[in-house]
């Protein structure tokens, strides 16, 4: 039996090879009801993209593409400063290894990058700051099923990624709050995200769990506060927390802006950092030291990140072995635990 090609498709659905080929990339080039028109037929004749093809068609450019998720928690500042000296790194080594560097700041209603290889701009996808991952699901399995190579960086999905980096979170959460405990700190709170639609954040959230745990902590749900990760939302939770008469003597937020807030909320409410409450962030941006008192925080090594991305892509590119990694998240010790500059 004859295997069912998008010239098929075209002649069915009365448009264009082209057209066909952006719909079943999910481009926003073709409307709604055009795409919802291709994809049934599709299914209908079972078409599959030839991978095979799609390699043999292709031309290395030595170009890679960076695409960066806007961070829609703030839109004032849409992209979350963590992600800035990466780039700049990523764009070092890439032109080290002999690649140019595209980048984009991608919306929710772009397409990210589902049509990057098929118009040839590419070689290959670094996605950045995809918190939500659950929505690009779909998009990440079409560039799997059309062999277009790509890597994201944070999430630990191996179901449907073809290369994950990132930190390891989970180690990170268990050292912020264990440090926290063997200060004697005894009513932890943890303040960010933990669902599994944002899965870096969930897996700190588990540390912070699991290291209460093993410090013979109770877990107090309203020590738990959700929020957005941004610094207003640290500064408002912790007053809104001070408000209902939770005690508490230590914070760990899942990110150096949440940790921001709090400090800010603190001292206008006359608490003591860190004498009355001890505070640990995540992610160790370039102001965690010039803070009054200095952040203490889990740091995330950008340029060791950057380097591990365009080596995996690259990999992928040349069609060599490659696995997910982990980052180790290394504790740095500052005022705000007490201590002076240092690492663990």
């Amino acid at each position: 039996m004859k295997r069912p090609t998008s010239l098929d498709i075209a002649a069915i659905t009365g448009v264009s090879q082209a057209t066909v080929s952006r719909a079943l990339s999910h481009s926003p080039l073709v409307n709604d009801e055009t795409r919802e028109r291709i994809l049934s037929v599709a299914k209908q004749l079972h078409y599959k993209v030839d991978s095979n093809a799609r390699k043999l068609r292709s031309k290395k450019i030595h170009t890679m593409a960076v695409l960066i998720s806007a961070d829609l928690d703030n839109p004032q500042n849409p992209i979350n400063p963590f992600f800035l000296p990466m780039i700049g790194s990523i764009l070092q080594y890439a032109g080290e290894k002999g690649y140019d560097i595209i980048t984009s700041l991608q919306q929710p209603s772009d397409d990210w990058g589902t049509d990057y290889g098929f118009s040839r701009r590419a070689d290959g996808i670094i996605f950045l700051g995809c918190k939500d991952f659950e929505s690009y699901t779909h998009k990440f399995e079409y560039l799997n099923e059309v062999g277009d190579p790509w890597v994201v960086w944070g999430v630990n999905r191996p179901d449907c990624a073809r290369l994950c980096i990132g930190s390891d979170n989970e180690d990170g959460g268990f050292k912020a709050t264990a440090h926290l405990a063997r200060l004697g700190r005894k009513r932890i709170a943890y303040f960010g995200k933990s669902s599994k639609e944002h899965p870096e954040f969930r897996e700190r959230y588990e540390g912070y769990r699991r290291a209460l745990q093993a410090a013979g902590l109770e877990y107090d749900p309203r020590l738990h506060r959700d929020c957005f990760l941004e610094r207003e939302e640290g500064m408002n939770e912790v007053g809104r927390m001070i408000e209902e008469g939770v005690e508490f003597d230590a914070v760990f937020a899942s990110c150096d802006l949440l940790a921001m807030g709090v400090l800010q909320g603190l001292n206008r409410r006359g608490i003591r950092v860190p004498q009355d409450v001890s505070v640990v962030g995540f992610d160790d941006l370039w102001v965690c030291s010039s803070l009054s008192p200095s952040l203490s925080t889990m740091r995330q090594d950008t340029e060791a990140a950057a380097r591990v991305l365009v080596d995996g892509l690259s990999n992928l590119i040349e069609n060599e072995d490659v696995r997910d990694i982990r980052l180790p998240a290394q504790l740095v010790v500052r005022e705000s635990c007490g201590g002076l500059s240092r690492m663990n």
